[in-house]
Protein backbone atom coordinates (compact mmCIF):
# COMPACT_ATOMS: atom_id res chain seq x y z
CA UNK A 1 0.00 0.00 0.00
CA UNK A 2 1.08 3.28 -1.30
CA UNK A 3 0.70 6.84 1.10
CA UNK A 4 1.25 10.03 -0.59
CA UNK A 5 2.16 11.75 2.84
CA UNK A 6 2.30 15.18 0.45
CA UNK A 7 -1.25 15.03 -0.47
CA UNK A 8 -2.41 14.02 3.05
CA UNK A 9 -0.57 16.92 4.68
CA UNK A 10 -2.24 19.48 1.90
CA UNK A 11 -5.39 18.35 2.36
CA UNK A 12 -5.28 18.43 6.01
CA UNK A 13 -4.37 21.77 6.06
CA UNK A 14 -7.16 22.35 3.06
CA UNK A 15 -9.94 20.92 5.14
CA UNK A 16 -8.88 22.86 8.11
CA UNK A 17 -9.09 26.17 6.41
CA UNK A 18 -12.44 25.53 4.96
CA UNK A 19 -13.40 24.68 8.21
CA UNK A 20 -12.42 27.76 9.87
CA UNK A 21 -9.41 25.70 12.61
CA UNK A 22 -6.83 27.17 13.36
CA UNK A 23 -3.89 24.88 13.77
CA UNK A 24 -3.23 21.35 12.52
CA UNK A 25 -1.10 18.35 13.65
CA UNK A 26 0.35 15.92 11.45
CA UNK A 27 3.29 13.35 11.67
CA UNK A 28 6.72 15.17 11.17
CA UNK A 29 9.03 13.98 8.29
CA UNK A 30 11.92 16.37 6.98
CA UNK A 31 9.91 16.69 3.80
CA UNK A 32 6.71 18.39 5.54
CA UNK A 33 8.80 20.01 7.85
CA UNK A 34 10.44 21.97 4.86
CA UNK A 35 6.93 22.27 2.76
CA UNK A 36 5.70 24.08 6.19
CA UNK A 37 8.55 26.34 6.20
CA UNK A 38 8.30 27.33 2.39
CA UNK A 39 4.37 27.80 2.81
CA UNK A 40 4.94 29.90 6.26
CA UNK A 41 7.70 32.13 3.97
CA UNK A 42 4.95 32.73 1.24
CA UNK A 43 2.24 33.71 4.14
CA UNK A 44 0.16 30.93 4.16
CA UNK A 45 1.17 29.56 7.85
CA UNK A 46 1.67 31.92 10.88
CA UNK A 47 3.57 29.71 12.97
CA UNK A 48 5.37 26.25 13.16
CA UNK A 49 6.34 23.73 16.16
CA UNK A 50 7.59 20.68 16.56
CA UNK A 51 5.35 18.75 19.09
CA UNK A 52 5.27 15.27 20.35
CA UNK A 53 6.70 12.77 22.78
CA UNK A 54 9.67 12.13 20.83
CA UNK A 55 8.99 15.26 18.46
CA UNK A 56 7.31 13.26 16.35
CA UNK A 57 4.20 15.55 15.50
CA UNK A 58 4.76 18.65 13.45
CA UNK A 59 1.70 21.65 14.56
CA UNK A 60 1.23 24.20 12.17
CA UNK A 61 -1.10 27.23 12.53
CA UNK A 62 -3.11 28.60 9.48
CA UNK A 63 -2.72 32.05 8.83
CA UNK A 64 -6.09 34.04 8.38
CA UNK A 65 -6.93 37.94 7.16
CA UNK A 66 -10.11 39.28 8.78
CA UNK A 67 -11.22 36.16 9.47
CA UNK A 68 -10.43 34.35 6.57
CA UNK A 69 -8.15 31.72 5.65
CA UNK A 70 -5.15 32.47 3.13
CA UNK A 71 -5.59 29.07 1.53
CA UNK A 72 -8.31 28.91 -0.79
CA UNK A 73 -7.41 25.64 -2.48
CA UNK A 74 -4.41 23.24 -3.63
CA UNK A 75 -4.05 21.34 -6.27
CA UNK A 76 -1.53 18.55 -6.56
CA UNK A 77 0.48 17.88 -9.51
CA UNK A 78 3.10 15.38 -9.28
CA UNK A 79 2.08 12.15 -7.54
CA UNK A 80 4.14 8.53 -6.78
CA UNK A 81 2.35 7.35 -9.74
CA UNK A 82 3.31 10.28 -11.89
CA UNK A 83 5.58 12.32 -11.32
CA UNK A 84 5.94 15.91 -13.02
CA UNK A 85 9.32 17.72 -13.26
CA UNK A 86 9.30 21.28 -14.50
CA UNK A 87 12.61 22.80 -15.81
CA UNK A 88 13.16 27.21 -15.44
CA UNK A 89 11.02 27.76 -18.42
CA UNK A 90 7.95 25.76 -17.50
CA UNK A 91 7.61 27.48 -14.21
CA UNK A 92 5.34 29.65 -14.84
CA UNK A 93 3.00 32.24 -12.56
CA UNK A 94 0.20 30.49 -10.31
CA UNK A 95 -3.52 31.91 -10.69
CA UNK A 96 -2.21 35.18 -12.33
CA UNK A 97 0.59 35.66 -9.37
CA UNK A 98 -2.11 35.24 -6.70
CA UNK A 99 -0.92 31.71 -5.86
CA UNK A 100 2.34 29.70 -5.13
CA UNK A 101 3.53 26.85 -7.02
CA UNK A 102 5.65 24.41 -4.47
CA UNK A 103 8.72 22.68 -5.97
CA UNK A 104 11.31 20.46 -4.96
CA UNK A 105 14.68 21.32 -6.25
CA UNK A 106 18.10 20.66 -5.60
CA UNK A 107 18.17 23.63 -3.46
CA UNK A 108 14.95 22.14 -1.43
CA UNK A 109 11.57 23.21 -1.49
CA UNK A 110 10.70 26.69 -2.77
CA UNK A 111 8.15 28.84 -4.35
CA UNK A 112 8.38 28.75 -8.00
CA UNK A 113 9.31 32.56 -8.03
CA UNK A 114 12.27 31.56 -5.68
CA UNK A 115 13.23 28.36 -8.31
CA UNK A 116 13.04 31.05 -11.31
CA UNK A 117 15.06 33.47 -9.25
CA UNK A 118 17.33 31.00 -9.19
CA UNK A 119 17.12 29.33 -12.18
CA UNK A 120 16.57 25.79 -11.12
CA UNK A 121 13.98 23.44 -11.93
CA UNK A 122 12.23 19.84 -10.22
CA UNK A 123 9.94 18.11 -9.23
CA UNK A 124 6.06 20.58 -9.34
CA UNK A 125 4.74 18.94 -5.87
CA UNK A 126 1.51 21.17 -5.61
CA UNK A 127 -0.21 24.53 -6.26
CA UNK A 128 -1.98 26.70 -3.88
CA UNK A 129 -3.91 29.62 -3.68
Amino acid sequence: MITDSIANFITALQNASRAGKETVVVHRSSLKEAIAHTLKDAGYLSNISIKGKNDNKIEVELAYREGVSKIHGIKRISRPSKRVYYGVSDILPVRNGYGHLIISTPAGILTGADARKRKIGGEALFEIW
